[in-house]
């Protein structure tokens, strides 16, 4: 899928991508957020775990310009009921453009697609313009929690939806 010239969307693994993904999330939230090495695995281990086992009520989007992985957004089965959004990430060069929206709308319309009655994530209150596009998009913050991980004092969100 395009969405603008230079960028595509697609919903395929390839070799590579896994690694990809994790290494832009260890590398931005470091940079942005200042998040040591542990937040990686965090990433890495349900990563995995859905690369080899993803089913058909899963999905995952993969965000490329000039064929380099610029972002990735995922829907994961959390029960027979309740979807998760995860990994939603873009690079800062790529963000502004409205490529976020269209992914949560897109992770929207698929999960009603497959008959979840919800969909969760889990955020940060440090990241305001991710909760600006989650609320925008119908959810509610439904609990909130301080905590301290990836060494650095954190609260964690969780964003709900109901389909």
């Amino acid at each position: 899928m395009n969405v603008k010239p230079g960028i595509v969307i697609r919903n395929t693994i390839q070799p590579g991508d896994m690694g990809y993904i994790t290494y832009l999330h260890g590398k931005l939230y470091a940079e942005e957020c200042g998040f040591n090495h542990t937040f990686e695995p965090y990433v890495a281990i349900p990563l995995a775990e859905f690369v080899k086992s993803h089913t058909s009520k899963e999905r995952i989007w993969i965000v490329e310009k000039e064929e380099e992985v610029m972002g990735s957004q995922a829907i994961v089965r959390f029960s027979d009921e309740q979807a998760q959004l995860r990994w939603l990430l873009l690079h800062p060069e790529i963000r502004g453009c409205g490529i976020g929206k269209q992914l949560v709308k897109e992770a929207i319309n698929f999960t009603r697609k497959c008959g979840y009655s919800s969909i969760f994530l889990l955020t940060l209150d440090i990241l305001p313009r991710a909760a600006a596009l989650y609320t925008s998009k119908g959810f509610v913050i439904a609990e909130e929690k301080k905590t301290c991980m990836w060494g650095v004092r954190l609260t964690e969100q969780k964003y709900e939806m109901t389909l």
